[in-house]
């Protein structure tokens, strides 16, 4: 451990002096003297020296205007320059008589652990295969560095590794160095902070990028260690059309409170995504071309390629065709409708099997190892991505269904559904529900923002079913949110069932959550439309903005555990889906803990949840990373169904409750009853000036007002600027203090 930190210093150092030269030859020696005593102060002061406070301080205030946004800069390079020297030190640099990071060797103990505890090797492959885990990548405005900065951060990352190589000679080490000096240099230059606003489709094109740059390298990865692994521990192999973890976007589908996604955008959105899957395949499948040059092949290859002297070649030529007509057809369609021609690949079997005739027959043919290696990686990608890539969720805030409706209702003369009471709505819906004549005639001309939401039903109608994953409503609260998202679909065209997903976030919300679910399992026809789990969603970073972190963690545990004794009851299949955020505040933390600490049968086999903003760059930007964060969702889930936690002790829940209640009081005495309490905000964090840098395309409001109209993540995101982190205390310092008082420290 000691030589490794002496090699992060090495590199911190390193990577310190080439900064140093890149800022010298930009603004000379004198301003580098400057921060070097700066630096130096702070380190020493750091250490209780009064004379390097008094440096420090000395030297800040003797710089002048133009040069502290420099010097601001050249520590923020330098804090980042270091952090990727850390990153590659702790992904890449370990000690033989290390154990393995925990990411890695935590599915390998798990199995070892189970077997111990009785569960059969068959059990352990069969529920490892089964699990059904989504993570769904959305665009939220707390990534803050560009995408151009990230991949300069990157390359010196690569320059790191390729500098550790320990058989360099001189020059090549003198070459390294010099391209590390250029990144540097390179990023020293470039504006950190992008001045136009990214559009949804920029957004969505991110995700696609960390998709192909990182994911597509990833999945393959990370399955043949898990195969690997369970092969050890049972003796059996992951099947080959397992994919425990897929994936799903909100980039180009979430409009809830951004009037720049549109359906138009979200058509657009689903074709990039099909282009952009064609595109990685076609790579995928002219390297396999040119390695898969063998003669000898099985009956069933050559019943479907005739005697072609290279059946492997002429089956993955018409594959590659298919994929062409299939990128073309996307690219064209961008800016026109175009009816698919028949060439373009539209069911995900017409991807698979070709390559599973190559697999099988290389097999037959005693060429496993060949089949075992790059092709085996393209079946895995195309059972993981499909041909969509990842599956785009629609969101929309049920006061938009609401208002929909209600211009519906009142152009039909039946009054106004916004002022009908729950009862009079669900029976309505429903009676149209069954309806098989349309609700509205051709000729029905709503409103902008009703002609909007019908579009964007139109949008799910058409599109194929593989590329879409939910709809979810955000702030919902009752049955009628459903019913009606699922009359407003059927009324655009929509002929298969989709998940419509409630998304309760408010405290009250997230305790009437299983009344709602009860009573729109008990609706006459609605399970017919269910057709699959129920899925709801927990918001997190919402509820702990209404309630705090003690109260809205307490709340959201509550619910799920009513959730699932109600799905229980009535013998349906629970899906939840976790709203979570990258801090504390929005529900953050270790995801392996997180998973395990959900209540016990909430995890069955099925995992969802979002991944935010900088997390998915922090967690999935790197191969190497993505695969220990895939494996550790991996083992945490395994782990959550196999061996679920026992529920809490009564004496424990009375405690909760008691600490929710004082933690709410808490927290809504400051951020609700303080009448200074938004001016203070607003003076003590930067949260305005947020909202006007170009971070995000979606406004840092759903409206005008205070702070209840601020959104969670800039509500958080302003107070982590100043470190004060209050979202993550204010309430749970009253619930322990009273706990204390009560005597309650031992439970």
């Amino acid at each position: 451990m000691a030589d490794i930190d002496a090699r992060l210093r090495e590199d911190v150092h390193l990577l310190g002096e080439l900064l140093g030269n890149t800022i010298r030859e930009q603004r000379g020696a004198e301003f580098l003297d400057k921060i070097e005593r700066i630096r130096k102060g702070a380190k020493a002061g750091r250490r209780g020296s009064a004379e390097g406070a008094e440096q420090l301080s000395s030297s800040v205030d003797g710089l002048e205007d133009d040069e502290l946004l420099p010097v601001a800069r050249a520590f923020n390079q330098f804090l980042n320059l270091a952090n990727i020297a850390e990153q590659y030190q702790l992904m890449h640099r370990r000690d033989d008589a290390q154990p393995l990071p925990f990411e890695s060797r935590v599915l390998s103990e798990l199995l070892d652990r189970l077997k111990a505890e009785g569960h059969k090797p068959e059990t352990l492959a069969r529920q490892l295969s089964k699990l059904e885990i989504e993570l769904v990548l959305t665009a939220h405005p707390t990534e803050v560095a560009r995408r151009t900065l990230i991949q300069k951060y990157d390359a010196i990352a690569a320059q790191l590794a390729a500098l550790d190589h320990r058989d360099l000679n001189s020059a090549e080490r003198a070459q390294i160095t010099s391209r590390l000096q250029r990144l540097i240099a390179e990023a020293w230059h470039t504006e950190e902070i992008r001045r136009i606003r990214p559009t949804p489709v920029d957004e969505a094109k991110w995700g696609f990028a960390v998709i192909e740059h990182s994911l597509w390298h990833a999945i393959p990865n990370y399955l043949r260690k898990a195969d690997h692994v369970l092969h050890a521990a049972t003796g059996l192999h992951l099947p080959l059309e397992a994919a425990p973890i897929r994936f799903a976007s909100w980039m180009g589908g979430d409009r809830d409170g951004n009037p720049n996604v549109t359906a138009a955008v979200t058509r657009e959105v689903l074709l990039l995504a099909r282009w952009m899957a064609a595109d990685l395949y076609l790579r995928d499948v002219d390297n396999l071309a040119a390695e898969l040059s063998m003669q000898q092949a099985s009956d069933a290859l050559r019943a479907s390629v005739g005697d072609s002297a290279e059946p492997y070649r002429a089956e993955l030529k018409r594959l590659r065709e298919r994929l062409r007509a299939t990128r073309n057809w996307a690219n064209a369609s961008l800016t026109e409708t175009l009816p698919a021609p028949e060439a373009v690949l539209r069911d995900n079997r017409e991807l698979l099997d070709p390559l599973l005739l190559c697999f099988q027959s290389l097999h037959e043919c005693g060429m496993g190892v060949i089949a075992d290696g790059p092709l085996l990686d393209c079946l895995r990608r195309a059972v993981t991505f499909g041909l969509f890539l990842v599956r785009l969720d629609v969101r929309q805030d049920s006061t938009r269904h609401c208002a929909a409706m209600t211009e519906i209702t009142d152009y039909l003369g039946l009054g106004r559904y916004e002022e009908w009471d729950e009862q009079t709505r669900i029976d309505f819906l429903l009676r149209e529900l069954n309806n098989r004549r349309p609700l509205l005639p051709s000729y029905f001309k709503p409103a902008a923002d009703t002609a909007e939401v019908l579009a964007t039903c139109r949008e799910v109608a058409s599109a194929p079913a593989a590329s879409l994953g939910s709809y979810v409503i955000s702030m919902a609260g009752s049955a009628s949110d459903v019913l009606a998202v699922q009359l407003l679909l059927k009324e655009s065209g929509l002929q298969r069932p989709m998940r419509v997903v409630p998304l309760f976030e408010t405290l009250a919300d997230l305790d009437n959550a299983g009344p709602v679910i009860e009573t729109l399992l008990g609706l006459p026809g609605y399970r017919s439309r269910l057709q699959g789990p129920q899925e709801v969603m927990i918001g997190y970073s919402d509820s702990a903005k209404d309630a705090g972190t003690t109260a809205a963690a307490w709340a959201q545990y509550r619910a799920q555990e009513k959730l699932v004794e109600i799905c229980r009851e009535q013998q349906v299949e629970l899906l939840l889906f976790h709203g979570r955020g990258g801090t504390v505040g929005r529900g953050g933390g270790p995801a392996h803990a997180a998973i395990l600490s959900q209540p016990p049968g909430s995890v069955a086999g099925r995992f969802r949840t979002t991944e935010q903003g900088e997390m998915i760059r922090f967690k999935f930007g790197l191969p190497d990373i993505a695969e220990q964060n895939l494996n550790l969702y991996l083992a945490a889930v395994l782990e959550a169904t196999l061996l679920p936690p026992p529920p809490p002790q009564p004496a424990w829940r009375t405690m909760m409750d008691q600490m929710a209640s004082d933690g709410v009081s808490a927290y809504r005495a400051v951020v609700r009853e303080n009448p200074e309490f938004v001016e203070y905000f607003r003076q003590a964090t930067p949260e305005q000036e947020l909202g006007r840098l170009p971070l995000g395309s979606r406004p840092a409001k759903r409206r005008e007002g205070g702070v209840e109209s601020l959104r969670a993540i800039p509500w958080i995101f302003a107070w982590t600027q100043t470190r004060l982190m209050l979202p993550a205390w204010l309430g749970w310092e009253a619930a322990l203090s009273k706990a204390l008082e009560r005597g309650e420290g031992e439970v």
